[in-house]
């Protein structure tokens, strides 16, 4: 049967095109039915447009219109747009989770409201003092590793520590399909005595931690190259460490291409590679990944990259999706409750 999914129509840099797109395809590819929040005068046109375009009548597709007269902007101070504009896209959204009307929301707009508006609307999970935003990284060994948290908590004290490996344990476990996750501190250095006073205060807390894999302190180089498959740190350090890494993807790829064109025997090169090439970078792609999820709310709440493409807000709904039917908050509350 399929599964309800609510999409920020308003969020991205580019919306509404990308998200009405994304919709689209998501409708077409996955078992989903697609709920598009945001001003209908301006999103029904372009829909039915879209729609026309490639031969598909309304009624044939799952894609609907849930309306909001309001949308927060990359620009809107999070905090400010969350308390005035109490009809946004957002909020909309994500009161349909609250209501059960939609088993999961994704957004690409801004973040921190994004953040703000779930904690607000749909409350926090038993025994969560504050969420986690996580974000998948590729590996050297094809399988994909979990960070958390990379952004939701500037300050984070060891019980914040703790409760993010189980969230982080569960989500790898649930969702990511790993058996078993091997979960690590990031720090800078392996032995116990490495890293600041939040590190060292964590690391016996997490030791101590029953039926999670805890495999002591890893390095920032040991999220790529499969050492393990979750990661935690606080959100400062997250954020750094993401944005760190999508600038070095982006300087690879670049460079690459350009080092391909650089002389007729690289350009021919290239075009005996171009299948290779484009496999590494679609491995890449932040657009693969589909989007953070916000661990630790009573809800699914998936935040995508402002800049998203509709290929990206498609794999944001199957994440979403796929975060739905793991059930990953009951088992985050049980293990939290353990513990």
């Amino acid at each position: 049967m399929p599964i309800d999914i609510v999409v920020d129509a308003m969020g991205s840099e580019k919306a509404p095109e990308s998200e009405i797109r994304g919709a689209i395809l998501a409708a077409r590819q996955l078992d989903v039915r697609v709920h598009l929040a945001g001003p209908e005068d301006i999103l029904r046109p372009l829909l039915r447009t879209h729609l026309a375009n490639l031969g598909i009548k309304a009624q044939h597709l799952p894609v609907f219109i849930v309306p909001a007269t309001e949308w927060i902007t990359m620009d809107d101070k999070a905090a400010q747009a969350v308390r005035t504009k109490r009809d946004s896209s957002m909020r909309v959204g994500l009161k349909m989770v609250r209501e059960g009307r939609a088993a999961g929301f994704f957004t690409a707009g801004n973040t921190g409201a994004a953040m703000a508006t779930a904690k607000m609307v749909l409350g926090m999970l038993a025994g969560v003092h504050r969420p986690a935003l996580a974000t998948i990284l590729p590996s050297v060994l094809g399988t994909p590793s979990l960070l958390l948290d990379v952004g939701a908590n500037v300050d984070s004290d060891p019980d914040n520590l703790v409760q993010f490996a189980v969230m982080g344990h569960m989500y790898a476990q649930n969702v990511l399909k790993v058996t078993n996750p091997r979960v690590g501190l990031l720090s800078i250095g392996e032995e116990d005595s490495k890293g600041n006073a939040l590190t060292r205060d964590t690391l016996p807390l997490l030791r101590a931690l029953p039926g999670i894999n805890f495999i002591g302190n890893v390095e920032g180089r040991d999220l790529f190259n499969g050492r393990t498959d979750v990661a935690v740190c606080d959100g400062f350090v997250g954020n750094v460490a993401l944005k760190t890494c999508e600038g070095t993807a982006k300087l690879v790829t670049v460079s690459l291409r350009e080092s391909l064109k650089s002389t007729v025997t690289s350009q021919v090169g290239a075009l005996l590679s171009r299948k290779a090439f484009a496999a590494f970078k679609k491995r890449l792609d932040y657009s693969e990944y589909g989007g953070a999820p916000l661990l630790g709310v009573r809800g699914v709440c998936i935040v995508g990259h402002g800049s998203s493409n509709e290929r990206a807000i498609m794999n944001g709904i199957r994440v979403a999706a796929e975060f739905a039917q793991a059930e990953v908050n009951s088992s985050i509350e049980a293990a939290l409750h353990t513990t």
